[in-house]
């Protein structure tokens, strides 16, 4: 079995990491079911090709000033005010809060490796977004200081490169075992099943499974503070250039500039242990300005921007 690189290192700075981590899963307890085995063998089997289609949007002859599509209800509805450092509250509500309402999230699946490739390690994040086109640029956040850092960021930093991958339905189960909180020193890869390719820029793997990669190199790395604990290291982000792009060949077109969402299947985080699928779509032009005015579609609108809007 691989030694983790750096897994002395880290125990001598810190012996309760790994278990703190363990811990903090139960704190947030993002499975609310006491036998999840018992409440999935009850679910209606996976659809295996639902119906993936362009559809209206729900208000085809919206025009401007209409506002909401819903007739006005959603103004019916009273808002709650929550202080996120209010007395009492414990920062995981937040967390809690975050993942469930900004949803749905892309989830970069990374692959890493040690500067001495003595260890490696593949995780998903959906702490992850892209950020910029030139150059390509992706953020990753990642929980825990640089002083308990998970074995993912640690790769990164010391090697400063990584792959970020595209999570997609025929993998979901094998990527979301790699999330399993194996002792220090276990490959994932053998874990989820997962097939590693070799990539040109990195000397990470890429997930051979995966319709869409993105070979890295760390830019800069910003630790953040707790507001509830003061010196208390809460999270990393990192910025990440992409080097490559890898698109399986039934996903891309022509051009190589656009990939079909039908093929490509992505799978999006929402809250708790909660997954979603690209089934449905529609499609939205951006207005004109010029042209909208043109057509009399805003006729009466065009006012100045005023205090309290």
């Amino acid at each position: 079995m691989t030694k983790n690189f750096g897994d002395e290192e880290q125990r001598a700075l810190d012996p309760s990491a790994h278990e703190q981590r363990t811990d903090s899963e139960k704190t947030i307890q993002r499975n609310p079911h006491p036998d999840f085995r018992k409440v999935q063998a009850s679910r209606p089997e996976w659809p295996a090709d639902p119906a993936r289609e362009f559809t209206k949007t729900k208000a085809p002859d919206w025009k401007p000033g209409q506002g909401a599509n819903d007739g006005g209800e959603c103004l019916k509805k009273d808002h709650v005010e929550i202080d996120p450092y209010e007395e009492g509250r414990p920062p995981a509500f937040n967390y809690k809060l975050m993942i469930s309402a900004i949803i749905p999230r892309f989830i970069g699946f990374i692959s890493t490796r040690s500067k001495n490739g003595s260890s490696t390690n593949l995780a998903p994040f959906s702490y992850t977004t892209v950020v910029n086109h030139d150059p390509p640029v992706f953020v990753v956040g990642y929980a825990g200081g640089y002083d308990n850092a998970k074995d993912s960021l640690k790769n990164l930093m010391e090697s400063k490169e990584c792959v970020i991958n595209v999570i997609s339905e025929h993998f979901v189960e094998a990527a979301n075992a790699t999330s399993i909180n194996a002792p220090y020193g276990v490959s994932e890869w053998a874990i989820s099943g997962l097939h590693p390719a070799e990539c040109t820029t990195v000397k990470a793997s890429r997930v051979k499974e995966a319709i869409f990669s993105i070979e890295g190199k760390l830019m800069e790395t910003k630790e953040f503070e707790s507001r509830a604990t003061p010196g208390k290291k809460t999270g990393v982000v990192a910025f990440i250039e992409g080097t490559r792009f890898w698109a399986r060949e039934d996903a891309i077109n022509e051009e190589k500039n656009a990939m079909d969402p039908t093929v490509l299947r992505p799978i999006s985080r929402l809250g708790g242990i909660t997954y979603g699928r690209t089934t449905g779509f529609f499609e939205l032009p951006r207005p004109d300005f010029d042209e909208t005015k043109k057509a009399g579609d805003l006729e009466g609108l065009i006012e100045p921007k005023v205090e309290g809007q």
